[in-house]
């Protein structure tokens, strides 16, 4: 059974950093690229990071970018994403998602994903 599990989230201060983690067990993911998505009260899931297993690249959203950086660990089939410098408008419920190879829709879209997990929340103070 596939399993997505997501730890890590918590409250921190605004300018401060957070580190939150996705163990992924069940299948191999060596040709899936795995993803961070976040959603707050009232919007839409959103894009957020994207990297392949091989770690060749990494991709962000605007939003984030040069403030969040995604990593993995392939022996711990683990990814990771470091927040640095956060703001209010980051809390939200941050989600990891597994896209298999055979998607052909974008990976910033939600329904590339063939697996998710069940999210953590992340609260910016001001």
């Amino acid at each position: 059974q596939v399993q997505l599990v997501e730890s890590g989230g918590g409250l921190v201060q605004t300018g401060g950093s957070l580190r939150v983690s996705c163990a992924a067990s069940g299948r191999t993911f060596s040709s899936y690229i795995m993803s961070w998505f976040r959603q707050a009260p009232g919007k839409e899931r959103e894009f957020v990071a994207a990297i392949p297993w091989s770690g060749t690249s990494t991709w962000y959203a605007d939003s984030v970018k040069g403030r969040f950086t995604i990593s993995r660990d392939n022996a711990k089939n683990t990814v990771y994403l470091q927040m640095n410098s956060l703001k209010p408008e980051d809390t939200a419920v941050y989600y990891c998602a597994a896209r298999s190879p055979r998607s052909q829709a974008t990976i910033r879209r939600t329904d590339a994903y063939d697996y998710w997990g069940q999210g953590t929340q992340v609260t910016v103070s001001s």
